[in-house]
Order: structure tokens, then C-alpha cells, then sequence
């Protein structure tokens, strides 16, 4: 038999899919992968419906439904105060998954070099190859994740295409602050690179601190693409609907890449979000408001456990130190003892790393229900007899 093809066959089957299958068989508590356990927002489940029996149910356009396009539009000028095209600079995509696919199938030609900072989400990585990219991996360090700017400028290159930029950063939560978006900017116009920004916990941001879009820096409107999630922003993983915001020269190849891959996403679905991106400045508000306070709460009784807890600044998911609860093995054998023996799901960090990764780090998701926190909390606590 021929061989399949290389890179998609040598990456396995994702941490998140593996985790989340263990977790079920032993009927463990989630906290491994990033899905709230809601319903989401009433309000906008409702127009779901409602679009579903009232509107077309036939292929929508390309780029997205118009009323979609023009809500991503206006909510960039809300938050950013960035002028959008909605017509031309605004694409709708299967998830901010497929969006990061076909921008980087869109840019990428076999040979140009990608600039990306671990730890990573693990999809940047196989489709960077399968486009004909070589990765240049840049290291962030716990526990404070700064951004290694002397190691970031020796891996742009002539040969440098683009940055694949995550903020805020999944899995550690990581901001970048006003400072480091400049440094960012200046790397992009010296080697006349581009920037794939992965901004989908935009909304679910802590202690008062606030999301910046690369895009916003000055000379940067026409080098950024800037992705974001419905699925994050109301709560609706399953809706699997994204958005891609460039400039519509930069867009263009993009939406190519975009046409091959899913052509066009659920119309009902993009309505919805439509309606959903109108929301009331509280809505916003709230979402890192109570998210905040569940980061707090699950940090609280892990340290109380004996896990060392890491800065979370946004996302849903706090790092842990597991070196000093005495467990003889790695994140990876941690996080399936405490699946099978504690009952609670975890994601071993080193998932994270193309090579060498740290063996002390473990990641919990904290979107969920107070109750399964607190049931989560106090299986762990039992199973290390505190």
C-alpha cells in the first residue's frame, strides 16, 4: 500500500480528543478541554431557531451572510475603534480552527519560514507543514511567560513570511501588553512579514487588563488578519462559527483557501451571531466578570491542595505546577491518574511543545458550572487526602 500523507498521519489524534474520550469512559469531571458547560445565551439561541424556520436554509454566500459580516464590522469599530470593510474585509469561517487553516494555506508557499511562540495550540504546527512552511519555534518560560524578545528577533528572517500570534494565549493565558505588541510590530515591518492573529478569548480578559489587537498598531492594518470565535464569545463551541477581519488585499488568498475547505458555514448560525455580536456592553462585561471569579475559586483550591498556580490574565483555562504533590511521573501520566483515580480531567501542558517540553505543568479548564467546580475541587481533594 502507498503511504498516506506524512504530517497529518504522524500527529495522532488530538490531546483534546484523547482527553475528553478518557474522561468519559471513566466518567470523569472535564476540565481538560475549553467547552462551557451551558447552553449559552437564551436570547441568542432563540434567533437561531428563529432563522432557522424564517430564513433560507440554502447556501449562504462565500464570504458570509451579509448581516453577519456587517455585526463583525461594527463590533471592531465598538471594541477597536478599527474601520472594517464588511463587504470585502470581513470573512465568516467554520471556527477559528478553519480560519487559522486558510490563512495560513492562503499565505504560506512551500519554503517560507512561520514564527511561532510556544507553548502553542496544537493545530499551528501540522497545518504550517502539510502548507509547505518551516516553523521557527520561539520558547515562552513559566511561570511569568514573558516574551523572549532577543530569541523572537533571531527567528525572523529574510525567509520569513509570517507570525502566528496568540493573545490571549492558549494555554497559559498570557496578554501580550501594549509594550510587546510594539516589539511585535517593529519585527513585522523590519522583515515586511505578516501576522495571523489568533484572538478568540478577546472578550475573556482579567484583573482589569485589556485585549489589544495588533492590528490597531500603527502601519499594521495591512500585515494582520485577525481571527476571532463566536463559539468563545457566547459560550456556542458547537456553533463552530469564526471570523477572519484584514485588510481585502490580504483577505483575498485567504478566502481561496476558505472556498476549498468548507465553502460556507450554517446560515441560521451566522444570524444568530449576527444578532448576538448587538449584545449590551454588560454582556461583554460579564463574561470575563464570572469567568474571573471561577479562575479564582478553582486556583484557590488546587493551591490548597498543593499545586502551584500560574498567572492567568485570559482565556478559560488556569496552568498548574504539579513538582511539589510527590507524583512519580509526568504531566502526561498525572493528568490520566487523576482522570481514572480522582475522577477529574486535565491537560497535560507538554501537548503544547514541539520538542522537549517542561513534564511539571498541567492545564484546567474553569467554564464551567460553580457546582462542578466545586464537586471537581473536592475530588481532588479527597484523592490527595487533604
Amino acid at each position: 500500500m502507498k503511504p498516506t500523507n506524512r504530517t497529518f498521519s504522524a500527529a495522532g489524534t488530538t490531546i483534546f480528543e484523547v482527553t475528553s474520550r478518557l474522561a468519559a469512559e471513566h466518567k470523569a469531571i472535564n476540565l481538560g478541554q475549553g467547552f462551557p458547560d451551558n447552553k449559552g445565551p437564551e436570547d441568542v439561541r432563540a434567533k437561531a431557531r428563529e432563522f432557522l424556520e424564517d430564513e433560507p436554509n440554502q447556501y449562504p454566500p462565500m464570504m458570509g451572510v451579509p448581516a453577519l459580516r456587517q455585526a463583525v464590522a461594527a463590533h471592531d469599530q465598538r471594541f477597536y475603534n478599527l474601520e472594517v470593510d464588511s463587504e470585502r474585509g470581513v470573512m465568516i469561517t467554520a471556527g477559528a480552527t478553519e480560519a487559522l487553516a486558510s490563512c495560513l494555506f492562503g499565505l504560506i508557499e512551500p519554503g517560507d519560514e512561520v514564527v511561532v511562540i510556544e507553548p502553542l495550540y496544537d493545530s499551528y504546527l501540522p497545518v504550517i507543514r502539510r502548507a509547505g512552511g518551516i516553523p521557527r519555534v520561539v520558547r515562552m518560560t513559566p511561570p511569568h511567560w514573558e516574551l523572549p524578545r532577543e530569541g523572537l528577533a533571531k527567528a525572523f528572517t529574510e525567509k520569513t513570511k509570517l507570525l502566528i500570534l496568540n493573545s490571549p494565549m492558549n494555554p497559559n493565558g498570557k496578554v501580550f501588553s501594549q509594550e510587546d505588541l510594539s516589539f511585535v510590530a517593529g519585527l513585522l515591518t523590519q522583515h515586511d512579514a505578516y501576522a495571523v492573529c489568533d484572538e478568540v478569548y478577546e472578550h475573556l480578559i482579567f484583573d482589569g487588563k485589556q485585549h489589544i489587537p495588533l492590528i490597531t498598531l500603527p502601519g499594521m492594518a495591512k500585515r494582520c488578519l485577525r481571527i476571532g470565535s463566536a463559539g468563545k464569545t457566547f459560550s456556542l463551541t458547537g456553533w463552530k462559527i469564526g471570523y477572519v477581519v484584514a485588510d481585502p488585499t490580504l483577505l483575498q488568498p485567504v478566502a481561496r483557501a476558505h472556498q476549498f475547505i468548507t465553502f460556507t458555514v450554517a446560515p441560521n448560525l451566522q444570524r444568530a451571531v449576527a444578532y448576538g455580536l448587538g449584545q449590551s456592553e454588560d454582556y461583554f462585561k460579564s463574561l470575563s466578570r464570572d469567568l474571573q471569579k471561577k479562575r479564582d475559586f478553582l486556583s484557590e483550591k488546587l493551591s490548597g491542595i498543593g499545586f502551584s498556580i500560574l498567572p492567568c490574565e485570559g482565556t478559560y483555562f488556569v496552568t498548574a505546577d504539579i513538582s511539589h504533590l510527590g507524583f512519580d511521573g509526568d504531566d502526561a501520566e498525572f493528568c490520566r491518574h487523576i482522570t481514572i483515580e480522582a475522577g477529574v480531567t486535565a491537560i497535560p501542558v507538554s501537548a503544547f511543545y514541539e520538542s522537549v517540553p517542561p513534564r511539571n505543568l498541567v492545564r484546567f479548564a474553569f467554564c464551567k458550572d460553580d457546582k462542578i467546580l466545586e464537586e471537581a475541587a473536592g475530588r481532588l481533594t479527597r484523592h490527595f487526602g487533604l
